[in-house]
């Protein structure tokens, strides 16, 4: 039996603790070569790198302020998940740089071998503030 919804509320799925989440994502941004990333590529979920035949590439995240923009209903203590992909051929690593307002809170400006993949969580911190964690 589904719980009532109530003054409005809103039940996931059917109460059943077995059942999939589920949940809504946009295509993947990509990236290429070395760049500074739009917020829309940072909060979109998921980013897929590829940088090209065995050359490095740094994607610089855009400054806190940027990323604010982008999400001004966050409040100090949210936080979003980015997947960074890399399916670049070779030995082209992909890693992240920081920006204005970005801390590193553990790994999370280290590079990424060809065909790895990473979670990033960012915290946001304060205004124009986050700190970035790599999750695995």
């Amino acid at each position: 039996m589904a719980l009532p919804n109530g003054a409005g509320g809103y039940q996931v799925g059917a109460g059943n603790r077995q059942e999939t989440l589920m949940s809504a994502m946009a295509a993947p941004q990509t990236a290429t070569t070395t760049a500074t990333l739009t917020a829309a590529q940072v909060v979109n979920q998921m980013l897929v790198a590829n940088p090209g035949s065995g050359a490095p590439a740094v994607y610089t995240l855009p400054t806190a302020a940027l990323i604010d923009a982008a999400v001004p209903n966050a409040t100090v203590g949210s936080t979003f998940d980015l997947s960074l992909v890399n399916i670049g051929t070779s030995s082209g690593t992909a890693a992240l740089a920081t920006a204005t307002g970005i801390t590193d809170g553990g790994n999370a400006f280290v590079a990424l071998a060809v065909t790895t993949s990473a979670m990033f969580r960012f915290l946001k911190t304060g205004d124009a503030a986050y700190t970035v964690y790599k999750m695995a």
